[in-house]
C-alpha cells in the first residue's frame, strides 16, 4: 500500500528533509497587512523587518476545509491513503478544518500532532518509518499517537515583544522582561504552550542553561533523532544546543529553521531542542 505522509508547512523542515523523510506539506498563509504571502515563500527575515518597520505584528491563516479537500484529493491520485499531521489543535484550527475535509474522502487520516514545529516532524518521520516498514495507515496512525505524550517540544525566547504583539503577554510583563533580561522557556503541554522556567542574563548563557536544563528534566529520550530548530538564532546559540545534545549521545541532530508562520508568534532569535522522550526505539 502506498501512504502519503503529509503536513502543513509549521512542520519546518527544509527541502532536502522533507526529500528525505518523504514528507508533503501544504503552506499557512502569512498575512502582512493586506499583502498574503504563503509560508515557505516568504521569509523570517522578511517578517522581522515588517514588525521592525511597521510595529504590527503579522496575522497567520489556517489552512481551510475547501484547500485541505483539494490537497488530500490531490494526494490521493498518486497514493493509496493520507496520514496528515496538523498543527496541535490547541492552537490553531488547522486540525479541525483538516479533520472535516477528511470526512468527505476515504482512507484519509488526520493526527492531531498536539505540537509545532519540528515537533510535527518528529510524529511525521516516525510515521514514514512505519510506512516503509509496511505497516496499514491505522497500525501507523495507532503506532504514533502512543508516542505523542512523550513529543518533548519545548524553546527559549530571545524576546517577550512578540508574545505582547500577539497578546500573550501584559505590558507589566514584557516591561519587566527588558528591565531583568528575562529570556522565557515555553513548553508545549497538553497540545497547548505553556511557560516553563525563566532565564535572565545574556543570551548566549541563557541557551545554554536552557539546553542542559531540558535535557535534564527531559531525560529519557530516544537518542536516534534530536531536532535544534532556531529562528535566526546566532551561530553560537546554535553550536551551544547542539553541543549539549553531542554531549547526550544524541545519533543524529538536525538544525532547521523555523518557518514564517512559527516565526511569526515567536519573535527572532528563538531556539529549541526536540525528540521524544521515550527512551530507545530501535
Amino acid at each position: 500500500m502506498k501512504i502519503a505522509i503529509s503536513a502543513e508547512s509549521t512542520i519546518d523542515l527544509q527541502k532536502e528533509q522533507l526529500e528525505e523523510f518523504g514528507i508533503h506539506t501544504t503552506p499557512f498563509t502569512v498575512l502582512l497587512g493586506d499583502d498574503p504571502k504563503l509560508d515557505g515563500v516568504i521569509t523570517p527575515n522578511e517578517i522581522f523587518d515588517y514588525v521592525d518597520k511597521t510595529g504590527v505584528l503579522p496575522r497567520t491563516s489556517a489552512i481551510n476545509e475547501m484547500q485541505y479537500e483539494e490537497y488530500f484529493t490531490g494526494l490521493l491520485k498518486e497514493y493509496d491513503a493520507v496520514i496528515h499531521f496538523a498543527l496541535s489543535s490547541g492552537i490553531s484550527s488547522a486540525c479541525n478544518n483538516a479533520i472535516n475535509a477528511a470526512k468527505n474522502l476515504k482512507n484519509v487520516y488526520v493526527v492531531d500532532s498536539l505540537s509545532l514545529s519540528t515537533g510535527i516532524a518528529l510524529e511525521a518521520i516516525y510515521a514514514s518509518q512505519l510506512a516503509k516498514q509496511g505497516l496499514t495507515p491505522e497500525e501507523i496512525v495507532k503506532k504514533v499517537e502512543e508516542r505523542i505524550p512523550y513529543n518533548q517540544t519545548s524553546f527559549v525566547l530571545a524576546t517577550v515583544d512578540y508574545l505582547h504583539k500577539g497578546g500573550r503577554c501584559s505590558g507589566l510583563a514584557k516591561l519587566g522582561a527588558l528591565l531583568f533580561r528575562i529570556r522565557p522557556q515555553i513548553i508545549m503541554a497538553e497540545g497547548k504552550m505553556s511557560p516553563g522556567k525563566k532565564y535572565m542574563g545574556k543570551q548566549l548563557s541563557c541557551v545554554e542553561s536552557y539546553a542542559k536544563d531540558t535535557l535534564d528534566q527531559f531525560n529519557n529520550p530516544d537518542k536516534s533523532l534530536v531536532f535544534v530548530t532556531h529562528s535566526m538564532a546566532t551561530p553560537e546559540m546554535v553550536e551551544a544546543c547542539k553541543k549539549e545534545c553531542e554531549a547526550r549521545g544524541f545519533k543524529r541532530i538536525i538544525v532547521t529553521t523555523a518557518g514564517a508562520t512559527i516565526s511569526s508568534h515567536c519573535g527572532p532569535k528563538c531556539i529549541g531542542i526536540l525528540y521524544f522522550n521515550d527512551g530507545d526505539k530501535r
